[in-house]
């Protein structure tokens, strides 16, 4: 039988909820982390990419085909 869903896969599997669950926890976790990191980092480590769309970059001049 070829599954037709994900969830005619998932409900062959034993303790599919107890994976399910670690999935979300795991997803959660490093949502966290992340938003835990960039919020710390200090404002002079994105001070230099905070202009970078408005400043004119001079090497691109140069390029040719």
């Amino acid at each position: 039988m070829i599954p037709q869903s994900f969830k005619d896969i998932v409900s062959n599997v034993e303790n599919a909820g107890f994976f399910q669950t670690l999935a979300m926890i795991i997803f959660i976790l490093f949502f966290v982390v992340v938003v835990y990191i960039v919020i710390n980092r200090p404002k002079k480590y994105y001070s230099e990419e905070e202009n970078a769309p408005l400043e004119k970059d001079h090497d691109d001049d140069k390029f040719t085909l």
